[in-house]
């Protein structure tokens, strides 16, 4: 299948496993460190979807100079 060979497939994957990794970590740990988290969670979520509007962007150049791969 296709979407498994996508970068921004993979992209979005990271993030979703890096978001509940903290959210939970933040859920169980002291109160002050779980604040800690949830900011760190918001400040990486823009960084992500730069990424992937980024592969995007790449993708759509590349299509349109007829060297996408697929």
């Amino acid at each position: 299948m296709a979407i498994f060979k996508s970068r921004k497939f993979w992209t979005a994957i990271v993030d979703l496993v890096v978001s509940l990794v903290l959210y939970f970590t933040a859920k169980y740990a002291d109160p002050s460190l779980a604040e800690d988290i949830k900011f760190l969670i918001i400040a990486i979520q823009p960084v992500f979807m730069l990424v992937i509007a980024g592969i995007a962007y790449e993708d759509a150049a590349a299509k349109k100079a007829g060297n996408f791969p697929y």
